[in-house]
């Protein structure tokens, strides 16, 4: 299943996935991870040192009056200094860190001293920067001290030799230190590449939001759209209203009433014209509520009156691809995620038909244990991305409004799986 112009793949890697920029393959390391083990170590010693000494004076100080305001001021400390870290990590690794929220405002300074008291964000960052301190040397010794052993090693037979005066016996020492130092040397770029994953997800499990800060964020993003998207369609249902159904009804009026200026002439009724005119009306009724049935249709499907049980195999029916349903509904969830479920089933089963090139597809939906689940499956050309287009996007956006997410599995050539879970209850 494919949007139009999808690709292969979403575009750019996911953040934590442990790619960074330039980066080769088993035997090689980008040039921004070897950069970030050497550049990083200073800012890891400096902000590393800063933390541990603010603990430390912070023990001290707790049972004094200048513990407190110590903390404070050292936590605020520890917030900025997450600031260059974040870029450091964002262009030398690769991975894009939020910036947490700012503090909230306080009025006075004991309220503000309480605020970033309890801002997790200043407790997280202080810990990372005491982590940041052994990953730091860790990360300068696999890029600097350890190529420069395995040099020492590789050319050790040749160094002893120069440095002494008489002449040495080739000894055991020498058959051991060449393939000693050819194998060191082949695991420095693993141990730079592991360890620039563990600086990856080291910075975005604490330099970040908190988990409930994200959800905020994510759930207030997700409002944002769909208030804009309700607008939209109020906008559209107004504009069809008025220029469609407003306009068939006004054309109708105007029948009935010719029709009634026909019945009553001066020389009797002209049956054949008012036949004409009855007929007229008659068709324009359908057409009226036919648009009308389609319009209240977008606001929400009557199908779903009798739950998804009912409603997803009238969508599957309708299908211009033939559609497998296979459907395990243990339990009904509220009627936002139905109507969430049931459009999201049409969405999907639309691309099928549009873009896949498939001739057959499979939708499968699970309700049990709090959680529903919806998949559509199709052995389409594959290529379908969420990043490319807006259908798909869009499509995890309105998921988003009732905590639900969205997942593509869409290699190129097919098959396409694209998954939907979220709670049954909000």
């Amino acid at each position: 299943m494919t949007e139009p112009g999808g690709g292969g793949g979403a575009p750019g890697a996911a953040p934590g996935d442990g790619s960074a920029p330039g980066g080769g393959g088993r035997f090689s390391v980008g040039a921004g991870e070897w950069l970030f083990a050497v550049v990083g170590l200073p800012l890891a010693l400096v902000c590393g040192g800063y933390a541990i000494a603010v603990l430390y004076a912070g023990v001290l100080l707790s049972l004094t009056v200048l513990g407190l305001p110590f903390v404070v001021a050292a936590l605020l400390g520890a917030r900025l200094l997450g600031a260059p870290h974040r870029r450091l990590v964002g262009r030398l690794l690769g991975e894009r860190v939020e910036a947490p929220a700012p503090l909230p405002r306080a009025a006075g300074p004991v309220a503000y001293g309480r605020a970033v008291l309890t801002d997790p964000a200043c407790w997280r960052t202080l810990l990372y920067l005491v982590l940041r301190l052994p990953l730091g040397v860790l990360g300068f010794a696999a890029a600097v001290a350890l190529p420069l052993g395995c040099g020492w090693l590789i050319g050790f037979p040749l160094w002893v030799r120069l440095l002494e005066p008489e002449p040495r016996v080739f000894g055991w020492a020498d058959v051991v230190s060449v393939p000693l130092g050819l194998l060191l040397l082949a695991a420095v770029p693993g141990a730079i590449r592991a360890l620039s994953g563990a600086n990856r997800r080291l910075a975005a499990l604490l330099l970040g939001p908190a988990p409930a800060q994200r959800r905020v964020r994510r759930l207030e993003a997700a409002r944002a759209v769909l208030l804009a998207e309700n607008t939209d369609r109020l906008h559209r249902l107004e504009r069809d209203l008025h220029d469609g159904t407003q306009s068939r009804l006004v054309a109708l009026a105007i029948t009935l009433s010719l029709a009634d200026d026909a019945l009553a002439p001066a020389a009797g009724p002209d049956l054949e014209r008012t036949r004409g005119l009855v007929e007229r009306a008659r068709a324009q009724t359908d057409d009226t509520l036919a648009e009308l049935r389609l319009l209240t249709r977008g606001i929400r499907p009557v199908a779903l009156d009798g739950g998804l049980a009912q409603a997803l195999p009238g969508l599957t029916a309708t299908s211009p691809v033939p559609v497998t349903l296979r459907l395990d509904l243990r339990e009904r969830p509220d009627p936002a995620v139905e109507r969430a479920v049931y459009f999201c089933a049409a969405e999907l089963l639309t691309n099928v038909a549009r873009h896949s090139g498939a001739r057959t597809a499979e939708l499968g939906a699970s309700a049990a244990g709090g959680r529903v689940r919806l998949s559509v499956r199709d052995e389409g050309h594959g290529g379908a991305a969420p990043g490319v287009g807006t259908g798909l996007r869009g499509l995890a956006e309105r998921l988003a409004a009732v905590d639900g997410v969205l997942t593509v599995d869409s290699p190129p050539g097919g098959p396409t799986t694209v998954t939907a879970e979220l709670p049954s209850r909000l």
